[in-house]
């Protein structure tokens, strides 16, 4: 028998119609973008424009962040995690060199 939606499981990315999200209004005020946001929207447009990633990859990698930590992280926090994962995963940089950046960072 042919699963339908009834029967299959959710993703935890998928939060539609989610029992305890429902009575959270959704903010449709204009806000404004932090700087971080726009460097990670920039890191993720650049590694396109180059070929490195698509961004049917940084989905894949988004849907991948374990549960806890999708819903802990920030929208453009998630698409860090996700290019990261993917940038390391592809080598285009070593965990050691990502290390040494963010030790360089504290």
């Amino acid at each position: 028998m042919a699963e339908d939606d009834t029967t299959r499981p959710r993703a935890h990315h998928d939060l539609g119609g989610v029992a305890q999200y429902l009575c959270e209004p959704v903010d449709t005020s204009a806000h404004s973008l932090t700087d971080f946001d726009r460097e990670v929207d920039g890191l993720r447009q650049v590694l396109g424009q180059k070929g490195i990633m698509t961004v049917d990859e940084l989905r894949r990698g988004i849907e991948a962040i374990p549960e806890a930590e999708y819903l802990r992280l920030g929208y453009y926090q998630r698409w860090l995690r996700s290019i990261t994962a993917i940038l390391l995963e592809k080598r285009v940089i070593g965990a050691a060199e990502l290390e040494a950046a963010l030790a360089a960072e504290t």
